[in-house]
């Protein structure tokens, strides 16, 4: 008989990102100082908190990095994740109390900056996502089917853009809608949408608008690895300001374009993502999001 282990405490922390008002914005579990628990724990774990993402925080493997996160949905391990990416780097500086810094995190999808920054006396995190890929686009019977799958028609599409897969290191499906589509009137089919996921190898879809004040208002559905809508999404509004420089949707400088990406109406869960994209020759060359966040609670977790 093998000998009981001994229970591990971790600190675990609620976190609504791209918020400052609670209840609203993304929420997220983040577990601190998780390295005495087992990949199956952290499973264990996020399942029972039922956010969409929990960041558990580990110590550094090598000296190209600060620290390692790792990331489960309810259901499976995701490489990385924009929203809980904000909630672990505000729970770190508001429990340990950090003054405005710059660190290196490593995840499934490679090395990412993060900006620690006090603003209005608060934090604020920035998060320098991915290299950017591109995928092709959907042909006319892919465009109609994932509008079926949205409960839309392929006419509620902008018939000169492209629907694509696009990248900053988790890849979105990414569907352009009318300027006048009302967003709350999507009618996702879970598990078509999953069946498409099994079939191009992209979980996420964010149908989204372009609004008259140049900023941009979307919802994500992720139900092949249990999410059925995810309130805020760092890592689709992020392709999303690659997607728009290569399309010439907003105007920019050349070198820079900002805006506030919305998000999580539909769900009374609004929150925003300041999404800015570097530019060289007409082309976006790097993107970094920020957010706003608020902690809900701060507790230790026994895990046996």
């Amino acid at each position: 008989m093998n000998p009981k282990t001994s229970p591990t405490t971790v600190r675990l922390v609620h976190i609504d990102s791209f918020t400052r008002t609670p209840f609203r914005g993304n929420p997220a579990g983040v577990v601190l100082d998780a390295d005495g628990l087992s990949g199956r724990q952290m499973q264990d774990i996020a399942r029972e908190l039922r956010h969409s993402e929990t960041a558990f925080v580990l110590k550094p493997h090598g000296p190209d990095h600060d620290l390692h996160i790792r990331y489960f949905t309810p259901s499976v391990e995701v490489p990385v994740c924009g929203h809980a990416t904000i909630a672990a780097h505000y729970a770190r500086a508001c429990q340990l109390g950090l003054p405005a810094t710059s660190l290196v995190q490593k995840t499934g999808a490679g090395l990412q900056r993060i900006d620690i920054q006090r603003h209005e006396g608060d934090y604020r995190i920035v998060m320098h996502q991915g290299p950017i890929s591109f995928g092709d686009s959907f042909d006319a019977a892919q465009r109609q089917r994932v509008a079926q799958a949205l409960g839309i028609g392929a006419a509620d599409l902008e018939a000169h853009l492209p629907v694509q897969i696009v990248s900053t290191g988790h890849s979105k499906v990414l569907l352009p809608l009318r300027r006048d589509f009302e967003l709350e009137a999507l009618r996702p089919d879970a598990d078509v949408l999953s069946a498409i996921s099994r079939d191009i190898g992209c979980n996420g879809f964010y149908p989204f608008v372009i609004r008259d004040d140049a900023s941009t208002e979307g919802r994500m559905f992720a139900p092949a690895i249990g999410i059925a809508e995810d309130p805020v999404t760092g890592n689709a509004n992020g392709p999303l300001g690659a997607y728009i420089v290569r399309h010439g949707l907003l105007p920019h400088d050349g070198c820079r374009l900002a805006f506030d990406g919305h998000q999580g109406r539909a769900l009374r869960r609004d929150g925003v993502v300041r999404v800015m994209v570097a530019i060289e020759d007409g082309e976006a060359v790097g993107v970094a999001i920020a957010g706003d966040a608020v902690q809900l609670f701060a507790a230790d977790l026994r895990v046996d």
